[in-house]
């Protein structure tokens, strides 16, 4: 029975071969030996005579160079037939792609009627060290015609090690595999470059010289490093000795294209060797891996550097921060760092728009960049802050020439297209190592030496001192005293009563927040909300009263059997974040949304007016109604407020302060009732602005009957005030609206109090409360 019979009968059979010598060429040596290799059923790389081979322990390295181009299929299974890796040839047999093999099992590449072969033949192979045969035909897909192979496998730890090669012959499969591995070597997708010991190429494939953009004609025998750069050529000269050795390499190298464009590649190099051991050159694998660079380098530079400035970031900032520092220490140096601060950037943001802002911050960061040296590092860690990293100072005094030279440049005016912006500059120094002993501590010092220099007036440099220390730790520990305070139930809202000047009757309150401090007692809004707000916990804590204050109120509607309101401050930055958690709030409760009326200051009208007009329109669309707070303390114009949807306007206590003279004399230009006039003016235009607008007008701070009476006279709506009552806890409120202790009417049209109102309000009135002065009161 011939072979082809036997392959038909599905038995398997040793095969023997004689394979004759060929052509001593490099090309030729390399094909016949690592034919011979792979037919002999081995599938290591090639050593150099006279030494054992060493497994290769890298996972990319678990075929040598050479049996990546063998003329015979070369594959290394797992133990469920699933393709580790193959070479060239092998993925050619399968018809797949060498790169992606591990999506493949050899075993669904078998003919269907010698399935019970393989199995038998892998079973076998996976527990023999020695090689195991086995014919049978390979199928590249379902329904396509098989060709016969003969399988050569073996154990190699938990993988097997398979050959595959056509059935028809030794020589005649010689002579195909040949022909094979030369039309695979042509087309295929990774360059192929042969060197000679020299380093002179003797052999590119079209791929090789594609990449490149030469011809093949005209990279054979021009030296490797000619096609380098620098860094190349050195690496390659001090590896040469390696590769004589006979250690294989896997580099990346940067090329230089004929273009003179820049090809990064990959190379798996492999030494070759004549009988003798003599070293004839390698054989290098070439991937090219350039579009991976650029996206490594796009990356690394995305992580590292601010997109709109070019400066490095944070990130890039802190790395080199700490080698400064460690390079100041060791060299007995100082290092100062600068925290710069854009004053008004925020205004120029608003009046000119992002874009505008956008090219002012590129411009600071220009002429920032321009006060340094070439040793010192300027990077953008925030919106509008910089950070400058001077090191190598040896006298303190470099530093404030720096700092003075950037606030120089700061104040001249920047080009906004065609309109000047005006900004400043608040410069915050810290010295290394007299003033920190890590890089967090170091910029932290800064950043407080440049508030220092922001609440010094703006426009000026600050040095860092241990008071600014002492003064941050003690913010932070309120901060996290802030933190527990609505876990420990430490909040409390007291309410201050609002009256109708018309009815006499408490309609209304105002809802002010107070903190019961474990150790420092009863604190006021002004002891505690600058630091809420920066260290975070303002909007949270603004939530907690929200909903307080809508519980309350709906506990008085259901006492009192009528409407109520309760009014709560705001501040622009709690308003322009998202509110939409109250209106799920009051629909939980059923409460209708008129019964909270949110307080918002002057300065709203300040803020950019999309964002601003947006928010009021969110609030209004949920039902809710919206007062504007100390009406005339800011810069507001009046027109603006046509812009916005506002119900009532509160008239700064200020204003309400000046009518303090004889109601007879107001006006008439006595002595005593000159500043009386003059404010009750004002407060009747308001009034009547408010008026024509569809506003109602509350006054706030009302500490007299006599102005009481003014504010009546002059049309007021409501009033609120110390001679009204003080802030108090919700049970005293709800005493005082049931006991009808409220100021009322007197005969002559005046408002004053009869004798029950003053003892109810003195009843319920805190005398040891003193209000924050924050809101009306």
């Amino acid at each position: 029975m011939d072979n082809k019979d036997r392959t038909a009968a599905n038995e398997t059979f040793p095969v023997t071969a004689d394979v004759a010598p060929g052509p001593r060429t490099l090309a030729g040596m390399l094909q016949q030996e690592v034919l011979l290799m792979a037919i002999g059923g081995g599938a290591a790389a090639p050593t150099q005579p006279g030494t054992s081979a060493q497994p290769d322990d890298s996972a990319g390295a678990l075929f040598g160079e050479l049996t990546l181009l063998a003329p015979v299929g070369c594959f290394l299974l797992d133990s469920d037939t699933t393709v580790l890796q193959t070479n060239l040839v092998g993925a050619s047999q399968l018809g797949i792609d060498r790169l992606s093999a591990a999506r493949h099992r050899l075993r669904g590449f078998v003919a269907q009627r010698f399935l019970s072969d393989f199995d038998a033949f892998f079973a076998c192979a996976l527990g023999s060290p020695t090689p195991v045969r086995c014919q049978l035909q390979l199928q590249p897909s379902r329904g396509a015609p098989g060709f016969p192979v003969t399988l050569v496998g073996s154990a190699d730890g938990e993988h097997v090690r398979i050959t595959a090669e056509p059935a028809e012959g030794r020589l005649a499969a010689l002579e195909k595999s040949e022909e094979r591995f030369r039309r695979i070597v042509q087309s295929a997708g990774e360059g192929i470059w042969e060197l000679d010991a020299a380093a002179r190429t003797t052999f590119v494939n079209p791929r090789m010289a594609d990449m490149l953009g030469y011809r093949i004609e005209e990279m054979l025998e021009q030296p490797l490093v000619r096609f380098m750069d620098a860094e190349g050529r050195s690496i390659l000269e001090r590896n040469i000795a390696r590769r004589q050795q006979g250690m294989p390499e896997r580099r990346e190298f940067k090329f230089i294209r004929r273009d003179g464009s820049e090809l990064w590649a990959r190379l798996a190099t492999s030494p070759i060797f004549d009988a003798h051991g003599g070293y004839l050159g390698a054989l290098a694998l070439v991937s090219d891996i350039t579009q991976h660079k650029e996206s490594v380098e796009l990356a690394w530079h995305q992580a590292n550097f601010d997109a709109l400035t070019g400066l490095p970031n944070r990130n890039m900032f802190q790395e080199r921060l700490r080698h400064e520092m460690r390079k100041a220490r060791r060299d007995a140096v100082y290092l100062a760092l600068l925290f710069i601060d854009l004053d008004g950037f925020k205004q120029i943001n608003d009046s000119f728009g992002h874009q505008q802002g956008d090219n002012l911050l590129v411009e600071a960061a220009r002429r920032i960049g321009a006060c340094m040296r070439a040793t010192d590092t300027v990077a953008r860690i925030g919106g509008d802050e910089f950070v400058a990293i001077l090191p190598g100072l040896t006298h303190v005094q470099d530093a404030e020439r720096v700092a003075e030279h950037v606030i120089e440049v700061l104040n001249r005016p920047f080009d906004l297209s065609g309109q000047q912006g005006l900004i400043s500059g608040s410069v915050g120094v810290a010295l290394y190592p007299s003033d920190a002993a890590d890089a967090e501590e170091l910029l932290r010092h800064a950043d407080q030496a440049m508030y220092a220099a922001k609440n010094g007036g703006r426009n000026r440099y600050s040095y860092f001192t241990p008071d600014m220390q002492a003064a941050a730790q003690q913010r932070l520990r309120l901060a996290g005293e802030l933190r527990r305070a609505a876990a420990r139930q430490e909040f409390e809202l007291y309410y201050q009563p609002i009256i109708n000047l018309k009815s006499g009757g408490i309609e209304r309150a105002e809802a002010l927040l107070r903190w019961h401090h474990p150790e420092r007692g009863l604190l006021a809004p002004a002891d505690f909300i600058a630091d809420a707000q920066s260290s975070g916990v303002l909007q949270e804590i603004g939530d907690w009263a929200f909903r307080q204050a809508a519980d309350q109120v709906l506990a008085w509607q259901r006492e009192l059997g009528r409407p109520f309101q309760v009014s709560i401050n705001q501040s622009p930055g709690q308003l322009l974040a998202d509110t939409q958690a109250w209106r799920s709030y009051l629909d939980s409760l059923a409460l209708p949304p008129r019964s909270i009326v949110i307080d918002v200051p002057e300065d709203l009208l300040n803020e950019p007016a999309g964002e601003a007009l947006e928010q009021l329109r969110r609030l209004r669309a949920m039902g809710l109604q919206v007062a504007l707070d100390d009406f005339g303390t800011g810069h507001s114009a009046l027109a603006q407020l046509k812009k916005f949807d506002i119900d009532y306007l509160k008239i700064d206590r200020s204003f309400v302060a000046g009518l303090t003279g004889n109601a007879d004399h107001a006006g008439n230009g006595d002595s005593e009732g000159e500043g009386n006039g003059g404010d009750l003016a004002l407060c009747e235009a308001i009034i009547l602005l408010a008026h024509k607008l569809g506003l109602e007008v509350v006054a706030e701070g009302v500490e007299s009957e006599a102005q009481l009476a003014l504010l009546r006279a002059a049309g007021c709506d409501y009033a609120q005030g110390y001679v009204i009552a003080r802030p108090a806890p919700a049970a005293q409120l709800l005493a005082l609206v049931r006991t009808g202790a409220t100021p009322a009417l007197t005969a002559d049209g005046g408002v004053g109090m009869n004798a029950g109102a003053r003892a109810g309000a003195a009843a319920v009135a805190l005398a040891d409360v003193a209000d924050s002065g924050i809101s009306a009161a």
